[in-house]
């Protein structure tokens, strides 16, 4: 019954990712393949969590702190398009490269 949950994580990444600890969709083995997140079609490195189907993303907003201390996140609405860095088949980010000259 958890084959079929393993099966699709080598394709793309899930709909909602979050890298906090305490969110419920936080989950570790997929962070560590490394998820890149495109957003508006530009590369952002500081995206906290992504939601794909709802199309928005949350980013922190400078060293700004909440009242328990994390940082405070920002949500931002656009196209979120989340991909895996590590290489795998489907990782268009290097083909777009290859036809320069």
């Amino acid at each position: 019954m958890t084959e079929s949950k393993t099966d699709s994580a080598p394709d793309r990444p899930p709909d909602r990712l979050s890298n906090d600890p305490n969110s419920p969709y936080y989950d570790a083995a997929v962070l560590d393949r490394d998820v890149g997140v495109r957003f508006k079609g530009a590369e952002k490195k500081n995206v906290a969590e992504y939601c794909v189907s709802e199309g928005w993303i949350k980013v922190e907003a400078g060293k700004t702190k909440d009242r328990h201390g994390n940082p405070l996140l920002i949500k931002l609405t656009g196209t979120v398009e989340p991909y895996f860095k590590d290489g795998h088949k489907g990782s268009n980010v290097n083909s777009t490269d290859s036809g320069r000259s």
